[in-house]
């Protein structure tokens, strides 16, 4: 008898892994699909990244590493902060962990208790509220929309808070909709939590480097918080090393040796080869990084541009990552020539799927179930392809 815990039960799987999956499949099928769904750079790690990989082979690191990492990948990170950032961590504030995703779970399952309350604004990164329930917590979700540029404010947080609240998620530049938070917004955010001290905020800036509007802004940078703020961020998508599995927190040190001791009893520390390419990352500059996100915001003014043109289509131009959450609810309730009615975006994106063999990611998954996200980490000439597809196919809906 097939019987999961209740606890795998209620989780929802990750639509933006299903859709890459399914793009997958129709893939091996034979059909030409553009796949626009999945998050992560098209570009390969640099070499200078990949020397020190091989580096690391031939220097035999295939022992167990320490549990919260390398003590040069720990000053590594810890000089990351201070040179980009102007933050002061010490190495025992910091936590490497098998990506991002991996980080953000150590902070939940090391904080949260039944009963506790974290506010989430939306659009949220899918795996948000999962893993708050993951650790027997409840997600509060903050609404925003398109005409706000999916931004919280200050006044709407501090409304949201109540006597179980212990934490507020913030992602800047925000995956799925590109929204970059100014220093201002993020000094207003701040005063709130000040007032409220038993909020921890969770920072997630894993986007930091594609950021097309200037420096990015943490809003670890007002001292009145700073020990309230834990960070999480990475290599994955500022050095094209999404595969290598390498992520990280700064934290105030009690928290980071929670996570420790967590990480410990799970995973202990993670692949001795990629903390040394992370290494070599973290200490390789920032020019690699600069390259890509100038491709990015090339690929996303003309993919906006081609979007803009679709009737119906209501295109937030996003100021950072590498995505489009554009507003669809003009063909919802629309009917498909095959007689399906477009109920939903998931129906939508299944549509674009199946007819204009583009995938695309429901807005349903991100907590805005009248938007679609659209990644433009691929080549040029497949997002204008892209965009033809999408265009055509929207047309034949009546």
């Amino acid at each position: 008898m097939e019987q999961i815990s209740k606890r795998l039960a209620s989780l929802a799987a990750s639509q933006t892994l299903a859709m890459s999956q399914k793009s997958s499949e129709l893939k091996a099928a034979g059909k030409d699909v553009i796949n626009l769904s999945v998050g992560e750079p098209d570009f390969f790690a640099p070499d200078y990244v990949k020397d020190a990989a091989k580096k690391a082979i031939d220097d035999n690191f295939s022992f167990y590493s320490p549990v919260g990492g390398y003590k040069d990948l720990l000053e590594a990170i810890c000089a990351k902060f201070k040179n980009e950032n102007n933050l002061t961590y010490t190495p025992s504030q910091i936590v490497v962990s098998a990506g991002a995703k991996h980080a953000l779970s150590n902070v939940f399952l090391s904080l949260l208790n039944p009963g506790d309350e974290v506010l989430i604004p939306t659009p949220y990164w899918v795996s948000y509220p999962e893993m708050v329930k993951l650790a027997d917590a409840k997600p509060i979700f903050i609404p925003t929309n398109i005409e706000a540029g999916f931004k919280v404010t200050a006044e709407q947080v501090e409304k949201m808070i109540t006597s179980k609240t212990k934490m507020f998620v913030l992602c800047s530049p925000s995956n799925p909709s590109g929204a970059v938070y100014t220093k201002k917004e993020l000094e207003d955010l701040a005063s709130v939590f000040a007032k409220n001290p038993q909020i921890f905020v969770v920072a997630d800036e894993i986007y930091e480097h594609i950021n097309y509007v200037g420096e990015h802004n943490s809003i670890a940078q007002f001292p009145k918080i700073k020990d309230q703020v834990i960070i999480i961020n990475g290599v994955s998508k500022a050095y094209a090393m999404t595969g290598w599995r390498i992520g990280y927190i700064a934290a105030p040190e009690w928290i980071a040796k929670a996570c420790i001791k967590l990480q410990g009893q799970v995973t202990s520390g993670v692949c001795s080869v990629a903390q040394k390419a992370a290494t070599a990352a973290l200490n390789g500059g920032l020019d690699y990084p600069k390259q890509m996100t100038a491709a990015y915001k090339r690929r996303r003014d003309m993919f906006t541009a081609e979007l803009s043109k679709i009737e119906g289509m209501n295109v937030s131009v996003p100021d950072g990552a590498f995505y489009v959450f554009a507003e669809i609810s003009h063909f919802l309730g629309m009917t498909a020539p095959d007689g399906t009615v477009i109920k939903k975006s998931g129906d939508l994106a299944m549509y674009l799927l199946t007819e204009g063999l583009v995938a695309a990611v429901s807005g349903e998954g991100f907590g805005n179930p009248e938007c679609i996200r659209f990644s433009f980490a691929t080549s040029d000439e497949l997002l204008k392809a892209a965009a033809e597809r999408i265009a055509k196919a929207l047309a034949n809906l009546k």
